[in-house]
């Protein structure tokens, strides 16, 4: 009997010390934002706002207000539904909202990659020397060369060069973004390996589809990857891509690549230097690779439809193109030259810039998220006050509250190619909420220290690829009366909207 009551009581303790990590004992303090723990323990309302995000966090704001704090899979996430307040959120102070802390694991749990000291820094330092400037051109003409390659390399060799050709459109936009960003960052089938030049663009075709290919299997186990909900077979099959992908990537296979950009020679040789083993060096390499190329090919797929489905929109954008290219000083024609599509030319297009920022707006839907360091009194903008605890997750998801704000954006759901144009064609960024200007009127990228910092090669990606396509082609849809497919709703925070369907047309040379 002696022996039996310590037992009891270390089982008791365990208990409620289990209950108390699952969230069961948690209440609201004075002061706090409202607590919606949800029914089921640890788990929270995790499966809900896994299924539909959207809608999730409308019904939670329709009961509770613009902020309040949620559980989910054993974490408390205080989502801010004040646009108006998100400045307080992307101007505060590291010590109490940190974005390195919450990115770091991640990165563990879906990448296997640990950073190293200061890694923040020595990124910020090496996108602002070739991601910007000088090094952005760079890697616009790279972009440029293997574009042509993937999309042009067969016009005037014979051939039927009229004939309509067919295609899923989001495979394809994603395709040709996807292999030719990968080739402008990581590098070319070295000449002197593959024979020849022209043997070389050869194995670049070839080997940049295979590698999309396995790219596509992870990216659609990406959201469950992020959530922790593999089954083990599919845990098995993550960890085989992975190793792939490791593989190719591999420091001493990219140093027999030839033009490899000076952003991922640098951003290699600052870990080598700094003593980080090279296995995982190659794991920072697909980081780069997702991070870089896992957004724009679907963003990209969604503007062209976009395009298509809105005859003036295409029209407008497309003389555009023709102007801009006209004056270049270029004469395009059937075995001609190519268009030499240079980063000025790039910056002379405010009818695309505004379409694209328009996709972005419907289509691209990342959460914002700070790590709480330390307990912390919040200002909104109104004046209201809330207490946050420590370890717990602020979060911002931009797209409800001001993407498809009707009084932010008027008729927000319908694609305005110039909504982002001043009647006089320069670009438009007044935009209000209850009578005051808002500074995020669109988050697409992040804000703050999260802000996406390869946005710029980012956008040069996705209107080099659509130059090309409404320059150098007529598109139509297989079915005349095609919809816009429905998004996604499980990719919701992750970044671009990806569509449940593909969409069938057809492309032929316009010249």
């Amino acid at each position: 009997m002696g022996l039996l009551v310590p037992i009891l009581l270390a089982l008791l303790a365990s208990l409620f010390g289990g209950l108390y990590i699952l969230g069961v004992f948690r209440k609201q303090r004075p002061g706090e934002p409202p607590l919606d723990r949800g029914s089921i323990p640890w788990f929270g309302h995790v499966l809900e706002f896994r299924r539909d995000t959207a809608k999730f966090l409308e019904r939670m704001k329709q009961k509770h207000g613009d902020i309040f704090t949620v559980q989910l899979g054993g974490n408390y996430f205080t989502f801010l539904m004040d646009p108006s307040s998100f400045g307080a959120v992307v101007k505060e102070a590291r010590t109490k909202l940190d974005f390195n802390a919450y990115v770091r694991k991640q990165l563990i749990k879906v990448f296997g990659y640990t950073q190293i000291e200061n890694e923040s820094k020595f990124l910020h330092d090496s996108n602002n020397r070739h991601l910007k400037g000088d090094g952005l051109v760079l890697l616009t003409e790279s972009m440029m060369k293997n574009l042509q390659n993937l999309m042009l390399h067969s016009v005037g060799k014979g051939g039927d060069q009229k004939a309509w050709i067919e295609d899923g459109l989001f495979m394809y936009s994603y395709n040709i973004v996807f292999r030719a960003g990968y080739l402008s960052l990581f590098g070319n089938v070295s000449s002197r390996e593959a024979g020849s030049t022209e043997k070389s663009f050869e194995m670049d075709r070839i080997q940049s589809d295979e590698l999309f290919k396995e790219f596509r299997k992870y990216d659609q186990y990406f959201p469950k990857l992020n959530y922790g909900l593999l089954s083990p077979r599919e845990s098995i099959e993550v960890k085989k891509l992975l190793r792939l992908f490791w593989k190719t990537l591999s420091i001493p296979v990219l140093n027999n690549k030839d033009n490899p950009s000076s952003w991922v020679h640098e951003l290699q040789q600052t870990r080598e230097e700094l003593g980080m083993k090279e296995f995982m060096q190659d794991r920072y390499m697909f980081v780069i690779l997702w991070a870089s190329q896992g957004n724009t090919g679907p963003a990209t797929f969604w503007l062209l439809l976009y395009l298509m489905k809105n005859p003036e929109a295409m029209a407008a954008v497309r003389g555009e193109v023709d102007r801009v290219v006209k004056e270049s000083g270029q004469e395009v024609g059937l075995g001609g030259p190519k268009v030499n599509l240079t980063y000025d030319m790039l910056q002379k297009t405010p009818i695309l810039d505004s379409a694209l920022e328009e996709t972005l707006r419907l289509t691209v839907a990342p959460y914002l998220v700070r790590a709480v360091m330390e307990n912390m009194n919040f200002k909104m903008a109104d004046g209201r006050a809330y207490q946050i605890r420590q370890g717990d997750r602020l979060t911002l998801f931009p797209y409800t509250v001001v993407h498809i704000d009707s009084e932010i954006h008027p008729d927000p759901l319908s694609f305005k190619y110039d909504r982002f144009l001043n009647p006089d064609g320069s670009k438009k960024t007044d935009f209000y909420k209850n009578g005051k200007k808002l500074r995020y009127y669109t988050m697409p990228w992040g804000a703050g220290v999260s802000k996406c910092p390869g946005r710029f090669f980012a956008m040069n990606e996705m209107k080099q690829f659509v130059f090309f396509m409404v320059f150098y082609f007529d598109l139509e849809f297989k079915n005349p009366n095609e919809e816009i497919p429905d998004v996604d709703v499980k990719r919701w925070g992750i970044g671009a909207m990806q569509p449940t369907r593909d969409i069938g047309f057809r492309y032929r040379l316009r010249f």
